[in-house]
Parts: C-alpha cells; structure tokens; sequence
C-alpha cells in the first residue's frame, strides 16, 4: 500500500483552481482508475502517463492504482495534469519521497518519450497557485519564462520527466539536449487551430505594428485625427462613417500606436486571457502593449464575445482587453452578433454560461466601429454620387442598433479625401510620436485625478460620480442639456458627452471642462458643427 499527493491546476476561465492530485496504490489486479470529474482529453493521460514513466526509466506499479483530482466537484479540463498525475504515481511507489511533492504545484503535459510539454495558460494557472500561498511550480522548460512573471514563486522549468525525477530523488540530473536544425516540437499544438484566424488577432498576439505606420500618413480626416486622439486618451469608444478609400481602417490601425504601454498589472491581465488562447508570441512571454483584434465580419457571436463546445474560450472581447477591437464593415456583421457586444461594453467583462460551468473573461476594450454610409458606399449630404434607394439606405443604416450606437462616444463622419489635400506637397498631420505624448500626460491628469478611486481613465467613471465629484465651469454644459431637452441625446449620451468632455480638457490642459471643450464633446457625439476648433492643437 501507499499514498501520495501533489498539486495542479485547473483553469475556469482565466481564473484558476489548485486541484489536489492524490494516487493511491492497494494491492489487487493492475489497473488505472481516474476519477474527480476529468474530460476525454484528462482520461487519456492515463496512456500517457504510463508509457512517459517506463520510458524515463522508472518502474511502472503492477498494483490497483487510483488517481483522485480534488475538490472532486470541479470540472478538469486538458493535459496539464499529467506531470502532477506521474509523480504522484511515482510517489506512491516510493521512487520519489511523497514528503517532498506535498507542497509543490506541478504543470505540463507528458509525451509518450517522457518529455514534457507546454500547454496553454501557465500564467493564470501559476497566479492561482501563488494566490493560494503555493511556492514551487514545476512547468515545462520553455514555459519557465511565463511562470517566472509571477513574483514571489520559485520556478522549475524541465525537459523532461526523467530530469524532474532527478531532481526530486536528489540524483544527478541528466543533460537532456534539444533538438537541432528543425522547430521544437515541444511548442506544436499551443495554438487552437484558427484561433488567430477567427478572432482577427495578428500572429505576434500583441499588436505589433508595423513601424512605417504613421498618423501623419493619413491625408486631411481632421476631424477624425481628432478624434482618435481623443478615444485613446479616454478610453472612448469610436465609430467612423464614410466612403470607402477615406482612410477609416488606416485611422483604425494606427490607434494602438498611441496608446500608452500597459501597466504591469494591466500587462499580466492580458498575458493571462491570451496564454489561455494560445496566442502568446514564442520568446515574448509578457504583452506589454496594447492588444489590436480585427475580426472579419463574417465572425459568429461565439468569435466575438467567448465561447464554443466543451470549455468556453475567450473571444475577440477578451483578447482585445486593454487594448483595440476594430470591427470594419460593421453593417456587415451579424445582428445577433453586435448586440452581443452591449454587456460587455457596459461591464468591462463578459459571463458565459455552460452546462459544464460559468466563466468570467475580462473585456475592457477600446471599440473602434467602421462603416460605408450605403451599398454603394457613395452617399453623402454634399453630393448626388450614390445610386441606392432612399429604402436601401435608411435599411444599411438600420442594421446597427440605436443601443449599441448610443454606448458609442465618439461618431464622425468622413469625407473623401479631394485632389488638393491627395496631392499637396509638405504639409503633413501630427506624427504618431507627437499625439501619443500627448494621450499619455492626458491619461497621466485623469490619472491623478482618479487617485484612490476604482477607475483610471474617463470613460470607466459612472455617470452619477462625474455629475457629484467632478463638475464643469458654471455654464459650460447648457447646450448639452438643451439636446437633453431636445432629444438630441438620451440621458446615457449626455454621461458620455460629459466624460468626452473631461478628456477634452485633459489634453488641453484644463483643470475642468468649459464651454469649448464641451462643445467640441457635443460635436464629436452628433456630428453637428459646433464653432470651435477641431485640433486639440488648436485649444491648447
């Protein structure tokens, strides 16, 4: 008889479980029992596991052996617990000292050649194990760089089972030496396939943009400038409208360049949700800038928000968290689709019910909207040039809900671009160095004005706190409220105009919103000019 436990890992959503692994040996016919509520991929392990300890060298128990995953109730998913499930039989068969896998919380998955394997989501599954006052975490060897993000644990990265062994017998460890001239084998399989396809994220995962990607290449869209300038320092969301050529996607693509680079604990919350997709780029184990998705508008509700068969992935929402999600052609995507998008906009998270359980991912996202004004693409209120029906139009415009629209701050139509500006010479925009410094002393004000509360840029705060707490200069929102009074706004968009308001000023300089930045918010919400300057250069 003997008995012997260590710890693992379970993820439900980004959020982890330490599941006690216990492997009990009783005298009796040989035979493998799992049990503990694990899935067709975690009943396997036990083939795994077999053929990963006889090839390692190790003596495989020819007795009644019965593995037990604790707390029994939670549901285990995939192949991390293979490492943990081997030396628990190993320390049952007394080839390892059980005393000394009590305490340590072990990750990866076992080749049939006893190498072991990374598997998605070290890092969320490593701060689980931290949060629990866990200090020792065995991952696999190219997954150490991952772990080692989490302070105050002590990482053991291996190759292999027999070095892990080895080091837990107190033996000499054997060199285990990669192999040569061909792509590691070791990393195959951590991406789901069509992950990045489907959820419109770049290869890299982060958005790694490419450097001759410039704001001062965008021709004439002032307006526009504008107002990208003003969604990256607050947070605000972003819907431009106009003929095709006119320089959207381009605004699009730009934005997460001037965005600041993610804080530390920001940059852990999105390292997290895309170690659990398998997006994180081979050598990068930390995303420090601001992730960029761009789905393709044939993207289903579960591309978007999280979802799918079995457990529940995250979706474009969650991978564009602290970051961009650019939805072109937005008419185009599916209703159901978009409306799914209003939760998560309001609540900064998405919830995904399954009869195997409920997860949590987070979705704090700066969402940029795209949109031809017709069919055709050609309808304006200057010109003749669209041949669509006045049905098909108002039909086209109708496909994006008044709801969704109306959690959008920022709404800007955009002209084409003329000969004169295609063509003239030296005059060129603001780079994207010269406006990203200034959203970053924007967000640095909001920042210190934010000081011991919950939220960090405009757009996070309640509406009832900006209207207690932080008030504009006597007078500076009554055009704001006669659209209130009007119509104009609901009550939701006149919150909005005054948060678009504060970042206003927090660009300029300003110690509170007066009447010009206001109006300038007013003007970037309706779409009606308003008399003020359009460049924040031009208000500072």
């Amino acid at each position: 008889m003997g008995f012997a436990r260590t710890c693992s890992v379970a993820l439900v959503g980004v959020e982890g479980v330490v599941v006690e692994v216990q492997a009990d040996l009783e005298p009796g016919v040989a035979a493998f029992t799992l049990v503990g509520l694990p899935d067709k991929s975690l009943t396997e392990s036990r083939d795994r596991v077999r053929a990963a300890v006889v090839n390692s060298g190790a003596e495989w128990p020819q007795k009644k052996l019965t593995v037990g995953l604790s707390p029994a109730s939670v549901p285990k998913a995939g192949s991390g617990f293979d490492l943990a499930v081997a030396c628990a039989v190993l320390g049952a068969s007394e080839r390892i000292d059980p005393r000394v896998l009590s305490d340590i919380v072990m990750i990866g998955e076992l080749g049939l050649d006893g190498r072991v394997r990374p598997v998605r989501g070290i890092l969320p599954a490593v701060l689980a194990a931290a949060e629990a006052g866990y200090e020792q975490v065995v991952v696999p060897e190219c997954a150490a760089p991952e772990a080692s993000l989490v302070p105050g644990v002590s990482v053991l990265g291996v190759r292999t089972l027999r070095q892990l062994i080895a080091v837990l017998a107190d033996e000499p460890v054997p060199d285990e030496e990669p192999d040569e001239g061909r792509p590691d084998p070791l990393l195959a399989g951590l991406r789901l396939p069509g992950t990045g396809a489907a959820t419109g994220m770049h290869t890299a995962g982060a958005a790694q943009q490419d450097l001759g990607h410039d704001l001062a290449d965008v021709v004439g869209q002032l307006t526009a400038r504008t107002a990208v300038e003003v969604a990256a320092a607050g947070g605000h969301h972003l819907f431009l409208e106009g003929p095709p050529g006119a320089g959207k996607t381009m605004l699009a693509e730009r934005l997460p360049a001037i965005l600041p680079k993610l804080a530390r604990a920001e940059s852990l919350e999105v390292t997290a949700v895309h170690s659990i997709a398998g997006l994180l780029p081979v050598g990068k184990p930390l995303v420090d800038v601001a992730p960029y998705c761009a789905p393709h508008h044939s993207a289903t509700m579960q591309a978007l928000v999280g979802g799918g068969q079995g457990v529940a992935r995250p979706g474009a929402v969650s991978l564009a968290h602290r970051g961009v999600l650019f939805l072109d052609e937005t008419p185009e995507f599916g209703s159901q689709a978009l409306d799914a998008l209003r939760q998560p906009l309001e609540a900064g998270h998405v919830v995904i019910a399954r009869s195997a359980g409920v997860v949590r991912f987070p979705a704090k996202f700066l969402m940029v909207l795209a949109a031809n004004p017709c069919p055709c693409g050609r309808f304006s209120r200057t010109d003749d040039l669209c041949e669509c029906p006045p049905a098909a139009v108002r039909r086209y415009q109708a496909r994006l809900s008044g709801p969704l629209l109306d959690r959008v701050d920022l709404r800007v139509e955009i002209d084409r671009v003329t000969r004169s500006e295609l063509t003239r010479r030296g005059a060129r925009g603001e780079s994207t160095a010269t406006v990203a410094d200034r959203v970053r002393a924007a967000r640095e004000r909001a920042a210190a004005r934010l000081l011991g509360t919950p939220w960090r840029t405009n757009s996070e705060v309640p509406g009832r706190e900006l209207r207690s707490r932080w008030h504009a200069t006597p007078g500076a929102m009554d055009e704001a409220e006669r659209c209130l009074e009007r119509g104009v706004l609901t009550a939701r968009g006149l919150d909005r105009v005054l948060r678009v308001a504060w970042t206003v000023a927090d660009l300029v300089g300003h110690d509170r919103p007066d009447a010009t930045d206001v109006n300038l918010a007013l003007q970037l919400r309706t779409g009606v000019p308003r008399g003020v300057p359009m460049a924040i250069g031009a208000l500072t």
